[in-house]
């Protein structure tokens, strides 16, 4: 059973219903989780769909979880009572879906109209591909987003699932729902909100949009300040096959770079562009002559702005992540933990992931909901309804 303190948080207080689903809603969720909102997540028998094993679920670390069929004759009316008592409600089907279920914006309103309700989907609520599938690859790929990434001669690499569904995403639904949330208490009056992956991620992109429209960003890869197209702010291979990151923009800090890793006397000026290839060149070569830990030594607490390339398992060991806390060990789960940090209401990781209905008798005690019950089998005789999302 997932254990929820109080007094942890900015958010505490403040009640979230998250529809269960995949990918950047119950990442927004658990980051408002991890700020101090009581997060109940409504699961469906079954699972959302990926294979994942419910105990090893990080994103639904510090909620609670009942479970609710929606296809069920009383499932609608269940999640309306929740919804009644809750400041947000998170869902990520697509359009149309959560009206036909019976639990959309305006049944949710008339139960309860401070409810902000937060949307999550791919293409949003609208336009011609609005009732399409996707994943985060496509939603990025037509924003121009993944187009930046890259070496020019070869395709875009696949970035994980971060700069889509959680950056464009999960962080732009958070902030959404946290402004509506500040407008319905001080109105009275909640709202909707439509977050799409296409909307945050093309966003994202303010600053090099601002850039091209100046004639200072190339539209192409590998030919720009922060896309690999300056030998100064590259990745590089190592002795051992490891890589080491370098970002050493500024030309004080490009002078130190330079000069620790040992050819500041035969390295080209960097403004010469008909000299980059040749720069990039020296660069590389030099870096494979040590390994990744020999060079990150020798680069240690300079201002060269050169990091190694660290594995996922290899980041919680980082001398400086380890020393802020940024990781932390929880129940045997070695994972991130809350960000940001505050310093009247500190965040702490509450709990581990919510198992499936672990958590209806508590929520129905402290949300005043009695009607919450586990689902039922259908008896022999009886006929459930199959629509189904």
């Amino acid at each position: 059973m997932t254990e929820v303190a109080a007094g942890q948080g900015p958010l505490n207080g403040v009640r979230v219903v998250e529809l269960a689903g995949i990918g950047p809603g119950p990442f927004a969720a658990m980051l408002l989780a991890d700020l101090g909102a009581d997060v109940v997540r409504v699961d469906r028998p079954g699972g959302p769909g990926l294979a994942v094993d419910p105990a090893h679920d990080l994103t639904n670390r510090g909620k609670r979880s009942v479970l609710l069929d929606l296809k069920a004759p009383d499932g609608p009316a269940r999640v309306l009572d929740l919804a009644a008592r809750a400041d947000l409600l998170i869902e990520g089907y697509r359009p149309g879906v959560a009206e036909r279920l019976g639990v959309g914006p305006e049944d949710c309103r008339a139960r309860n109209p401070a409810l902000v309700y937060g949307r999550m989907t791919g293409w949003g609520q609208d336009g011609p591909l609005a009732r399409t599938a996707g994943h985060d690859l496509a939603y990025i790929a037509v924003t121009g987003a993944l187009g930046l990434i890259g070496d020019p001669d070869r395709p875009p690499p696949a970035p994980a699932n971060l700069l889509g569904d959680y950056a464009g995403g999960a962080l732009y639904l958070v902030v959404g729902v946290l402004a509506a949330l500040h407008h319905a208490r001080a109105t009275g009056t909640g709202q909707t909100v439509d977050a799409a992956i296409v909307d945050g991620t093309a966003h994202l992109g303010t600053m090099i949009h601002g850039m091209l429209a100046a004639g200072g960003w190339q539209d192409r890869r590998g030919a720009n300040l922060l896309d690999g197209g300056f030998p100064s702010y590259a990745t590089y291979e190592t002795a051992d096959g490891k890589h080491m990151a370098v970002g050493a923009l500024e030309q004080r800090f490009h002078d130190e770079f330079l000069r620790l890793l040992g050819i500041a006397d035969r390295a080209p000026a960097r403004e010469d562009p008909a000299r980059r290839d040749e720069l990039r060149a020296l660069i590389a070569a030099r870096f494979r002559t040590r390994t990744r830990d020999e060079w990150t030594a020798v680069f240690a607490g300079s201002d060269a702005c050169v990091a190694p390339v660290l594995s996922l398992r290899e980041a919680p060991r980082h001398p400086h992540l380890a020393a802020r806390g940024t990781f932390t060990d929880h129940a045997g789960h070695v994972q991130p933990a809350p960000a940001p940090r505050f310093s009247a209401t500190p965040t702490a990781l509450r709990g581990g992931p919510a198992l499936p209905g672990a958590d209806t008798a508590s929520v129905a005690a402290d949300w005043d909901v009695p009607a919450l019950a586990p689902p039922r089998d259908p008896a022999p005789h009886e006929n459930p309804r199959k629509a189904a999302p």
